[in-house]
């Protein structure tokens, strides 16, 4: 029997994604005006999804981000927050409130459930992968062009439409290890190392369409995409082609 349990991380843009605004402490700033919190709303670029806009408020002050990038091990703070141009930062200590730009980052999520379903439409593997605000695209090891996009493009409406839940779980690394299967990107292994590793499902029970490691934002129905139109299709390489997938 399948055995997977709940294991949520600390900071908020994983365990709230739906949240917009957070209340927190300045932990510190790096050399070049970035900023470290004590937790972050701001998800931080990576796994091909953009980091996160926005602003930070305090008393006195407040400041455009504009993006949010992954801190080094021991930095004071998971994430670095990085202003749009350089002004005055809030001390360390300070209490600041978080905003992100909520539209761009649902897009964000819309598109990255969105690639998900794609991958399972064209059970392929997939060589590499970028989030927009309004496409995404992934690469796959395809040698031919799908004969019917028509069909697939019909395939990803439907799952849209039935409405699909879209849950974390989370597993050892030592069971990842016993279940490649579970991991269909080629380029990119998923982050393993800290013991557990975050899969995220779509559908449940006998509706389950897909299940993978991924440590990005995502919404949480399929109904929540809204429609879809496959774009073009570009030859990258010998085997590899690029599918673009658009938020009609």
């Amino acid at each position: 029997m399948e055995e997977i349990v709940e294991m949520p991380e600390a900071q908020s843009f994983r365990v709230h994604p739906y949240a917009r605004d957070l209340e927190t402490r300045v932990t510190g700033l790096t050399e070049e005006g970035g900023i470290y919190c004590a937790d972050s709303i701001f998800y931080p670029t990576g796994g091909g999804q953009p980091g996160d806009s926005g602003r930070l408020r305090w008393e006195g002050g407040e400041i455009e981000i504009a993006t949010a990038v992954k801190a080094e091990p021991g930095a004071p703070g998971a994430v670095i927050l990085v202003p749009a141009e350089p002004q005055p930062l809030p001390p360390v200590g300070k209490l600041v409130r978080q905003e992100i730009d909520w539209e761009r980052r649902h897009r964000h999520m819309r598109v990255h459930t969105a690639l998900h379903l794609l991958s399972v439409a064209i059970p392929l593997p997939v060589t590499g992968g970028q989030i927009g605000a309004e496409k995404g695209r992934l690469d796959f090891d395809m040698p031919e062009k799908p004969e019917d996009l028509e069909a697939i493009e019909r395939q990803l409406n439907d799952w849209v439409a039935r409405d699909l839940k879209v849950t974390e779980q989370w597993i050892t690394d030592e069971e990842l290890e016993a279940r490649p299967e579970l991991v269909k990107t080629m380029s990119v292994a998923p982050p393993t190392g800290q013991g557990w590793v975050r899969l995220i499902a779509i559908g449940e029970g006998a509706d389950r369409i897909d299940l993978q490691p991924c440590g990005g934002t995502h919404v949480a129905s399929t109904r929540e995409i809204g429609p879809l139109k496959i774009g073009k299709i570009e030859k990258k390489g010998k085997l590899n082609r690029r599918v673009h997938l658009h938020l009609a």
